[in-house]
């Protein structure tokens, strides 16, 4: 009786401090992760089966994974009007300019990941103008590599008896007139940033007279940045503009012919992941985000048409693997980190100039676009 007694008031004991069970021990992430992406479902669906593996093998959590599908403008507007409430955890790629914004707003926390992912992804690449890879201050981290090029279809580019398109001048041939396809600034964060490197490359004047011109070449404007490859891809346009790179090798592994160059300039995005303020499975969005930045998360992108976020990772597969499909489709890049990366977007006079731009691409293009046609 007395060893009884002993017993209950062992559990009495252990209840009061606070000890639970194996059976009710509290698991180490939330079984629930969403995001809110203009990342595409070829990258954002592998991205996220992985990291459920992931969390299946170390931690023996079922981790329910679902994205929203939005464009950068669109996926921004609906973090703001959720002011701090988001339905989702994460925001995932676009512009950095626009993180910064939402982090001004106290929209976004502290990635808060381990000081190991953390220091593993350096503060910059890129001259004169440095990308930056991650925020200073702590609020969003890069994830992958990701140039924004143009693409082109070898065999209309052949018909047209023009050279196959190497620099962004190329675009501007005159044989080149209603063949060109690209997304509004106003609607992707691809477009939004080459626009910026053609005014920082031109200055600010002579820069949208380049971009009119380009309007006057340009056959279609696509509700979205997908859409530019894919149109390009099927050989309705000879050439595309702003594409990220992933995109145009989605394209050609479904087997389509088409091909990407990063001309001179080129804008870079680190592909940015934040943890929006007021996420409800914080835990799950920080494993995500150091699950990603490992060798076996960094194989999700070197695989798709992407490049290490890290100098510890270069683009390599067996003869024939995706991966190495992907470095011939791209130029032959593993790392740029293993190359001069020449940057002239400043993402500073980006962020100040977001709203102006769009403001003047629909007044001096997107009003005017019938009229630039017929120069």
């Amino acid at each position: 009786m007395t060893r009884i007694i002993a017993r209950a008031l062992m559990v009495v004991v252990l209840a009061v401090a606070g000890w639970v069970g194996p059976a009710t021990a509290q698991a180490p992430i939330e079984g629930e992760l969403a995001l809110i992406t203009p990342v595409s479902k070829f990258i954002h669906d592998a991205a996220l089966k992985a990291f459920a593996e992931y969390a299946k093998e170390k931690w023996n959590v079922t981790v329910k994974v679902s994205a929203i599908p939005a464009g950068t403008p669109v996926a921004y507007g609906r973090i703001t009007e959720w002011k701090g409430k988001p339905d989702v955890d994460i925001f995932w790629g676009g512009e950095s300019a626009l993180f910064e914004k939402l982090a001004e707003q106290k929209l976004l926390q502290k990635v808060e990941i381990s000081k190991e992912a953390w220091d593993s992804i350096p503060a910059a690449i890129g001259k004169p103008k440095p990308i930056p890879l991650k925020d200073k201050d702590g609020y969003w981290v890069g994830t992958a590599l990701e140039p924004y090029g143009l693409v082109y279809h070898p065999k209309r580019i052949q018909r047209l008896g023009i050279p196959e398109p190497k620099e962004w001048e190329d675009l501007l041939h005159p044989k080149l007139k209603g063949e060109v396809a690209q997304c509004a600034p106003t609607r992707s964060s691809s477009s939004n940033a080459t626009y910026e490197v053609m005014l920082s490359m031109h200055g600010e004047e002579k820069g949208w007279d380049w971009l009119r011109r380009l309007a006057g070449n340009t056959g279609l404007f696509t509700a979205r940045s997908r859409d530019v490859p894919t149109l390009v891809a099927k050989g309705e346009f000879a050439a595309g503009f702003a594409v990220p790179s992933y995109m145009a090798f989605e394209e050609k592994l479904a087997g389509f012919d088409i091909k990407f160059v990063a001309p001179k300039n080129s804008f870079v995005t680190p592909e940015p992941m934040a943890i929006l303020a007021g996420a409800r499975h914080p835990k799950a969005a920080r494993a995500f985000i150091e699950f990603l930045l490992t060798e076996r998360g960094q194989k999700v992108f070197m695989e798709r048409g992407l490049f290490p976020i890290t100098p510890r990772y270069k683009v390599q597969g067996a003869p024939g693997s995706t991966a190495e499909l992907a470095v011939e489709f791209t130029g032959g890049v593993r790392s740029y980190f293993d190359q001069e990366v020449s940057n002239v977007y400043d993402e500073g006079v980006a962020t100040k100039r977001s709203d102006g731009l769009k403001t003047r691409f629909r007044s001096d293009i997107e009003a005017k676009w019938d009229e630039l046609k017929k120069k």
